[in-house]
Order: C-alpha cells, then sequence, then structure tokens
C-alpha cells in the first residue's frame, strides 16, 4: 500500500459525515517515536555500560553478550516504533479528531472537537512534537486502549496524545483553529510542557 493511499483509506475509514471536511491528517514519525515512546537511546546506553562494564574487569565474553543481547532488545524496539507508525493515523475534520490507531487490532477512536478542552504541545526537537489533549466530561478511553498515543502515567484519566508529529506546532495551531470554530465549550488555554517557549497560536484560548 502506497503512502496516498493509506491517506485516502484512513478517510475512507472515519466515514465523514455530510459536507464534513478534511483539514489535516498525519502520523507518527518512526524514529522519534523509537526514541520517545519506546525509549531506543536509553537502551543502547543501558546495553553499552553493561558491555564497557565487562571489558573493564576482562570479560570479554560477557562483554560481546551484552552487544548481541543490546543489538536484538533494539531491533526489536524499532520493529515495534515501525509497526505503531504504520499503523497510526491521524484525521482532524472540522468535527472531530480521528485516531486510527491499533498495532495488533485496529481502532478508531472518534473525538469531536468540542469535547477537546485544552492541547499540551511537548517539543521533542527539529521541528517534532507530542500534543495531549484534555478531554471535557466523562468519557470511556481506557490507556490500554490508547497506548501508546496516550500521556505517559495518565492512567486514572488517560489524555490522548498525537505521537512524534512533524511540523508539531503548526499541527498544534491547525487543531487550536479548529477547536476555535466550534460553539463555545468553557475550554482551558493550550499551554506548553517543552522547555522551549510554546509558539503563540498555542497561548490563546481555544475558544
Amino acid at each position: 500500500m502506497s503512502h496516498d493511499d493509506f491517506h485516502d483509506e484512513a478517510v475512507a475509514m472515519a466515514r465523514l459525515g455530510k459536507d464534513e471536511k478534511v483539514i489535516w491528517q498525519g502520523a507518527p514519525d518512526r524514529a522519534v517515536l523509537a526514541r520517545r515512546v519506546f525509549k531506543t537511546r536509553l537502551v543502547a546506553f543501558y546495553f553499552g555500560l553493561i558491555a564497557l562494564s565487562a571489558v573493564a574487569f576482562g570479560n570479554m565474553g560477557g562483554a560481546m553478550f551484552a552487544v548481541l543481547a543490546g543489538m536484538a532488545t533494539l531491533g526489536l524496539l524499532h520493529s515495534m516504533a515501525w509497526l505503531a507508525a504504520k499503523s497510526s493515523r491521524y484525521v482532524l475534520t472540522d468535527r472531530r479528531l480521528i485516531l486510527r490507531i491499533g498495532m495488533a487490532i485496529e481502532k478508531t477512536i472518534n473525538l469531536p472537537l468540542g469535547k477537546i478542552g485544552a492541547g499540551k504541545l511537548a517539543d521533542l526537537g527539529n521541528g517534532h512534537g507530542d500534543i495531549a489533549l484534555d478531554i471535557v466530561g466523562p468519557h470511556s478511553l481506557g490507556y490500554a486502549l490508547l497506548w501508546p498515543h496516550a500521556r505517559p502515567w495518565k492512567l486514572s484519566a488517560p489524555e490522548p496524545m498525537l505521537r512524534a508529529l512533524p511540523d508539531a506546532a503548526k499541527v498544534a495551531n491547525i487543531l487550536a483553529n479548529a477547536v476555535a470554530a466550534i460553539e463555545p465549550v468553557n475550554r482551558h488555554a493550550v499551554t506548553s510542557e517543552a522547555p522551549a517557549p510554546a509558539p503563540t497560536g498555542l497561548k490563546e484560548k481555544l475558544a
């Protein structure tokens, strides 16, 4: 399936309503997802430290085993990141945000724009970022259902998250404008979790 075919299929699966328009669609970046969600850099550091310690104590066999184990683990994690990125699609319309996700079992989650109270942008560098969404009112979204498209450690009140997005600040502004076009529903201001200042558009109230 080509990249464009996947775009078209994601929209078709959303079953758009009458006069509903697609504003934006995108997917996680595989390399950033591997680093951010599957902690590949941390794992590489861990096995590297074990290998260096083995060398320091003259245990070359142990060092070789650590290197091989590290390569196998990293290969598995990168494969999972590739599968997660390949099976994920985010579609924003003028009425809702659609998350088509699921590495093993495909799921389609619809978030009406009127239910999105706030967005939190985390800057991951090089224009990439995560956008966590605060949902207004009760919902039945579980952490396991959303993972890895969920804000880490928010187990009791899961927050959907658009992960490892290229041009994340631009996407956040598009999302903010789409939500602002919906009838006001007592929203919060969009904030940033990143050390760097958030883009201007993200500091404005959604409605």
